[in-house]
């Protein structure tokens, strides 16, 4: 995996919570519900209906008290509504730009930030994605930035498998996770696997 692209990297707080937002678009994978700072910056996503799900997701220094439904087209979301929509309309490259906004010490956050070079299409193994984080020996920790993302889609934590291959855990279940790592190995163009 060669990174060959600059992407945003997380967006480190500022400030203590601040309002939110929270709208779901409707995927092939299921309701995907995104909860958005008031300056267009994902906190949390996922594929959920269950917004306080998310929500209890983001770290406490950034936790929104509540998130107010809007409509997809509200300016607050719209970027990144047309950015999952592009996503499942085969560019898998549209979600790159999207900020996002997440806490955690400095090993986390970078391990975030490096998520988001893993290319669509070329998932790594933990024992890789430690590797290119910068700690090769912190396998664990590098699977806890996987766990703790509470920015799913977005920071790419489905583009990582254990080290056989197979497809390890994943918070929105397997079949999310095969899906989203065929539709990126397909635009790619490289056929799925018969089986992992």
């Amino acid at each position: 995996m060669t990174a060959t692209t600059t992407r945003p990297t997380t967006i480190r707080p500022t400030t203590t919570s601040s309002p939110a937002v929270t709208t779901s678009v409707a995927t092939p994978d299921g309701p995907f519900t995104l909860v958005v700072a008031a300056d267009g910056a994902v906190l949390a996503s996922g594929w959920t209906d269950d917004v306080a799900e998310l929500v209890a997701l983001v770290h406490p220094s950034l936790r929104p008290a509540d998130a107010e439904p809007v409509t997809e087209d509200d300016p607050a979301v719209s970027p990144a509504v047309g950015a999952v929509r592009a996503y499942y309309a085969g560019d898998v490259h549209a979600i790159d730009d999207v900020p996002v906004r997440q806490a955690s010490g400095p090993y986390r956050a970078h391990a975030w930030d490096v998520l988001r070079t893993v290319e669509p299409g070329d998932p790594v193994t933990y024992t890789r994605y430690a590797e290119l984080s910068g700690r090769p020996a912190a396998v664990r920790a590098a699977a806890g930035a996987c766990a703790m993302n509470a920015a799913a889609l977005f920071v790419p934590c489905h583009r990582v498998l254990r080290t056989d291959g197979s497809l390890g855990g994943y918070r929105y279940g397997l079949a999310v996770k095969r899906s989203l790592l065929d539709r990126e190995r397909e635009a790619a163009g490289d056929p799925p696997p018969s089986a992992v």
